[in-house]
């Protein structure tokens, strides 16, 4: 048999097969950025695939950056997401929601004229979509020192949210550019202050959401993914002396919390990859592509290498609801609509047929 469909024990969880649906933004919540039934259908299709890791979603207000995405801190999302959670739980699945501050990556005319608050005073490169257009990113407002333990607050109040929704755990999102991983890269952090000048200082704001959120929930409910020099939305490293320094920072303080796994994107070859992997101890979900097809045999070669206990799968799911028995089978695989990706309605969302 594929390694593939091998069970493993990722926290609390026994799953089913060694890949899971990767989080996919899909700009679809509905009014007050609530999930409706319309999530909640979308979501229950793909319990197949054992762990969902929801879409990006934002632990309070200030944190929202693109149109339509979902929150996690109020009662109405709270609702939205439990309807999510039952759909998922009746078809024998689990799912954890990605809470992602998107910092500087964010428009007030997203968010109601909310500002954007970064580590930094510094706007990002590029443009973000909003209702008028695409329109370029603001300056972000630096955050004070004693204002930073107030944003850590609003993932742990975000994070019990979701606990109180039904939801299995949460992933504390420290890639791809948004609000934690600003911290992490000196482009974006230029901090002076505990929180910056340094690999260590700049690795300390993940390492407090991080322990917070898994003190407020339970360490087993908790994951966390990283894309070290992904250099994604101007949040650029470099220097790989300096991000294997902030990522080993990282990854060595988060380890003794027992937290169910780390999720990487990157090369999962590559030797900080493969460190970092040994540095955490637990399972690690590999992420080999951004914007790229992951095939079964790419799940399979990363499982086989010893790369990673787990495999996070995109597109693949997104078009395939029953992935895991089209994969299983040998069955044909719908093609995704990349015209559907973002917005809309049910059309390249919840029908895509199953085989």
């Amino acid at each position: 048999m594929s390694r593939a469909f091998e069970s493993i024990q990722v926290g609390p969880w026994q799953l089913p097969q060694r890949f899971v649906m990767a989080p996919l933004t899909r700009n679809r919540a509905g009014e007050g950025q609530a999930p409706g039934p319309l999530n909640a259908e979308y979501y229950g299709q793909r319990a197949s695939a054992g762990l969902i890791i929801s879409e990006g979603t934002q632990p309070s207000a200030v944190g929202q950056g693109y149109l339509d995405t979902p929150g996690i801190h109020s009662p109405e999302q709270v609702e939205g997401w439990r309807a999510v959670a039952d759909a998922v739980h009746a078809g024998g699945g689990r799912i954890v929601i990605q809470m992602m501050h998107a910092g500087r990556i964010a428009h007030p005319d997203n968010k109601n004229g909310l500002e954007s608050v970064a580590p930094s005073a510094i706007a990002a490169p590029g443009q973000i979509v909003t209702a008028t257009g695409q329109q370029d990113h603001v300056l972000p407002r630096a955050l004070e020192t004693d204002e930073i333990a107030g944003v850590v607050a609003e993932f742990v109040h975000a994070a019990r949210q979701a606990v109180a929704a039904g939801i299995d755990g949460v992933e504390v999102h420290a890639a791809n550019g948004y609000l934690v991983h600003q911290f992490l890269a000196p482009s974006s952090n230029t901090r002076t202050d505990g929180y910056g000048g340094s690999p260590q200082a700049r690795a300390r704001f993940a390492v407090e959401v991080t322990t917070a959120v898994a003190e407020a929930i339970g360490a087993e409910r908790v994951g966390i993914r990283i894309s070290p020099s992904h250099n994604i939305q101007g949040v650029l490293e470099e220097d790989p002396a300096d991000v294997a320094a902030t990522y080993e920072a990282l990854v060595e303080q988060i380890a003794p919390l027992g937290l169910a796994y780390l999720s990487i994107l990157g090369d999962p070859s590559s030797d900080l990859l493969l460190d970092l992997r040994k540095r955490f101890g637990g399972p690690v979900i590999a992420n080999s592509g951004f914007g790229k097809i992951t095939s079964l045999t790419d799940v399979e070669e990363i499982l086989e290498a010893g790369h990673g206990d787990l495999v996070a799968v995109g597109r693949e799911f997104l078009a395939n609801p029953d992935l895991a028995r089209r994969w299983r089978e040998g069955l044909p695989l719908n093609t995704p609509n990349d015209k559907t990706f973002y917005g809309g309605g049910a059309e390249g969302y919840t029908d895509y047929p199953f085989a």
